[in-house]
């Protein structure tokens, strides 16, 4: 959260990269609206399924399950 904040530098090449919505699950916005980021899953040998996804300005969520489910972080 503190990285997503101070705008990185980011472990992960495509954390901040465009989050699509594609699931239609999060509120609907124009494309680009949405940012993702990988947040480090414990034994995976790749990016893992934890991300949180940002809006403008401060509208968080956390998907634990690579976007099936999201729940909002209130900050």
């Amino acid at each position: 959260m503190e990285l997503i904040a101070d705008g990185g530098p980011f472990p992960e090449d495509e954390d901040g990269g465009t989050f699509y919505n594609r699931e239609g699950i999060l509120p609907d916005r124009q494309d680009g609206y949405y940012t993702e980021y990988t947040v480090p899953t414990p034994g995976s040998s790749d990016r893992g399924a934890r991300r949180v996804v940002a809006g403008e300005p401060d509208e968080l969520f956390w998907t634990a399950d690579h976007y099936d489910s999201f729940e909002r972080i209130i900050s």
